[in-house]
């Protein structure tokens, strides 16, 4: 529904200020509020976020599911941090409109036929809100756990196509393809509902979805989500700290850092490497340069993140998903950011 709002004179030109609440769940936003100036559209869409569940503190994430929903946000994505099945199926059962799903689960922990089994009763208790998004992980991860890995392109693959198969499983949902490169990000498009990116650069994102595009036939309800870091502060210098941080892990793994190079970043990735072979982890932080950190998170003001979220909506990011952080405390104190952010 259309709500028009009056005719506001803005540095002495007419715009119209309309908002669209959309009745039913949508792969774009389920709050807009548009600007339209003599054919200019400026948006303050309501994205969604990532939230994790750590122990002792699950209940309360719960109730925070339920106030993120409240607040209209567009959705809400559980990383791998935790349990994120049991996460999702709380949701499914405090929440009743919110889109939601894993971003992501390792493929290699559990069968595929078990998989399809929790995604088709959380697929069902929900209402058809889940979205089931699954990855490869990477090798060091994968080593803790000492988990027998193949080739990730044709490990997914198979994953996908035993999933489909489950027979007395019930109705399965969408199921969404983590993918950073070229080659994950076709066959994403090619056997999947969606693709999820993570850490993913800003600047490069245009060009992979174009590349995807020409190889395949995208649906019009195919899902592009991505994770944002996320950190709002007016100490901008404290904000990118913490973003650092957060990224810490990222630069220490090959694949991660193989994709940046890829995206315009090889004298950066190269200079981190360097410091990890002389195990030198201290020089990592100031290698991550702004120029780097402002393309793959957000982070400062108020006003710098809404601009930097409005940048990765103009670049083809149609989910973006922000995983806040704050300089001031944990995860339920960067939410009260974010939320006084969208208020």
């Amino acid at each position: 529904m259309d709500t028009p709002g009056n005719i506001l004179l803005n540095g002495g030109t007419e715009t119209r200020r309309s908002t669209i609440f959309l009745k039913e769940p949508s792969r774009y936003n389920n709050l807009l509020s548009v600007v339209l100036s003599l054919g200019c559209e400026l948006s303050n869409r309501i994205p969604s976020v990532s939230l994790a569940a750590v122990p002792g503190r699950r209940a309360v994430t719960l109730d925070l599911a339920v106030e993120i929903e409240e607040r209209g946000f567009s959705g809400i994505y559980c990383p791998s941090f935790g349990d994120a099945m049991g996460l999702c199926q709380g949701i499914a059962e405090r929440t009743s409109q919110i889109p939601f799903g894993t971003s992501i689960v390792n493929i290699y922990t559990r069968h595929p036929h078990d998989y399809a089994s929790s995604a088709s009763f959380i697929h069902e208790v929900s209402n058809g809100r889940f979205r089931f998004g699954v990855g490869v992980s990477h090798g060091p991860m994968n080593d803790c756990l000492s988990l027998t890995t193949g080739k990730p392109l044709s490990d997914m693959q198979n994953f996908v196509q035993i999933f489909k198969e489950a027979e007395r499983v019930g109705e399965l949902p969408p199921i969404i393809i983590a993918a950073m490169r070229d080659r994950m990000m076709n066959l994403g498009a090619e056997i999947s509902d969606g693709v999820v990116l993570a850490n993913g650069a800003r600047s490069a994102l245009a060009g992979s979805l174009e590349r995807m595009r020409l190889n395949s036939n995208i649906r019009d309800d195919f899902f592009i989500g991505g994770m944002i870091p996320t950190c709002i502060s007016e100490d901008r210098e404290a904000a990118a700290a913490v973003n650092r941080k957060t990224l810490m892990m990222y630069v220490n793994l090959p694949n991660y850092r193989n994709y940046w190079k890829a995206s315009g970043y090889q004298k950066e990735m190269e200079s981190i490497e360097e410091a990890i072979s002389q195990k030198n982890y201290e020089a990592l932080a100031n290698l991550m340069t702004d120029d780097w950190l402002s393309d793959v998170t957000l982070y400062g003001s108020a006003t710098e993140v809404k601009e930097g979220l409005e940048k990765w909506y103009e670049a083809g990011l149609e989910n973006p998903i922000l995983v806040p952080s704050s300089t001031s405390g944990g995860q339920f104190i960067a939410f009260q950011e974010l939320f006084a952010l969208f208020t």
